[in-house]
């Protein structure tokens, strides 16, 4: 189907390959929206989403196998969700845009809304007390292992992590969140989550909290990916919050899932100094080229977009930007492939002088906050997720 809304009757009975007629009893059923299209005809049009959810059930009900092994790659939703919505290419938390909450809101208020849909967060993220901080040095990890070898130590001397009254998970969550910032930042206070870690990162300047506080935002919800998905299915065994996250951080670590801006920097540090030259030689000996691309964005993610206009506004290395900035148009002209989230965090690191570690560690620190919104759900839902598998071993006996 195409990347429009709204289809003709026409179109809509072919791609549900039934006659008109039959499509106009949908619309009376209740089953397709429709509305009158523009202009002087009295045709109408119907809205593409409801004929591509119709068009999924009628393949459940034809095959259930093979439309549920289809469902866990982009396919046929398997479970409700009032989080996060990915639709014409725009990205919702709670019906609201993302993109805008980036603008005009705090990481913490966001999180708030991802948790129970307010915005207000009254006391929830005071500043924190001592917490647990380790007693020995961490040996040598990076960010994420650091944050899976103590949030445990974290568990076992919080006692108030077993509370699983709304209240009382909101206030673990944000406990987890002031912990992960911490062990990011060290002992300096923590006003606020990206203010603190502008502090670590940019001690003098200020003007990037807000880049800092964009990107946590728009790494906070991707509706249900890999990590979603696992914390969820950890939340859902009855397990706590710390264990939900610990999870979500195994699968973010992984080459196709966060671990993927790793690949992008690297393959900044390879083209930069002679970008299309580079681009050009990776592109003719057959190399992917990390950092684009999003399946779920055709026209391109505007989390990318988003990340490499902050970069742009606030004051910048110009070589870093200009070559990002290089980088991304030609792979576009010449691929129409787009950057996605883990470009525009790497692209965005590089060019506010960001250490290294950072473009995984804002997604990891927003993400949690996404996280804790999915565990809170499927808390409240009660349900254990327990698919099926197909089996197609050798025969029994």
């Amino acid at each position: 189907m195409s990347n429009q809304t709204y289809l003709s009757a026409k179109e809509a009975a072919a791609e549900l390959k039934i006659s008109v007629p039959t499509l106009y009893a949908y619309v009376s059923r209740g089953l397709i929206r429709s509305e009158a299209a523009e202009g002087k005809t009295r045709a109408r049009k119907y809205l593409k989403s409801d004929v591509e959810e119709l068009k999924n059930k009628q393949a459940y009900r034809k095959n259930p196998g093979q439309a549920a092994r289809k469902s866990l790659r982009l396919g046929m939703p398997v479970l409700d969700s009032a989080i996060t919505l990915i639709e014409d290419g725009e990205l919702y938390y709670r019906g609201e845009s993302a993109i805008q909450l980036a603008q005009t809101r705090t990481f913490e208020e966001v999180a708030a809304f991802l948790w129970n849909g307010e915005f207000s967060h009254s006391q929830l993220f005071v500043p924190p007390g001592d917490g647990y901080i380790p007693n020995q040095p961490i040996p040598k990890l990076t960010p994420l292992e650091r944050f899976q070898t103590v949030l445990p130590l974290a568990a076992a001397e919080d006692l108030a992590g077993y509370d699983h009254s709304p209240a009382g998970l909101h206030r673990t969550g944000a406990r987890i969140l002031h912990l992960l910032t911490r062990l990011t930042v060290g002992n300096r206070p923590i006003d606020s989550i990206a203010g603190a870690l502008q502090q670590a990162w940019l001690p003098d300047r200020p003007e990037t909290k807000r880049a800092i506080e964009a990107a946590l935002i728009l790494c906070a919800d991707h509706e249900l990916n890999v990590s979603a998905f696992t914390a969820r299915c950890i939340a859902s065994a009855g397990s706590t919050l710390y264990q939900a996250i610990l999870g979500g951080l195994a699968a973010l670590q992984g080459v196709k899932h966060g671990g993927h801006t790793l690949r992008v920097q690297a393959m900044f540090d390879e083209v930069s100094g002679n970008v299309e030259e580079k681009l050009g030689n990776l592109i003719r000996r057959g190399d992917d080229l990390p950092g684009f691309w999003q399946p779920l964005y055709p026209d391109g993610d505007p989390r990318g977009r988003r990340l490499i206009q902050l970069a742009g506004e606030v004051d910048h290395d110009a070589k870093q930007l200009a070559e990002a900035v290089q980088t991304a148009e030609f792979v576009t002209h010449h691929l129409q492939k787009h950057p996605n989230l883990d470009f525009g965090l790497v692209a965005l690191a590089r060019a506010l002088g960001l250490p290294q570690e950072a473009p995984i560690v804002l997604f990891a620190i927003g993400r949690t906050s996404g996280w804790i919104a999915h565990a809170l759900e499927q808390y409240e839902s009660d349900r254990l997720i327990r698919p099926r598998a197909r089996y197609v071993g050798p025969p029994a006996g």
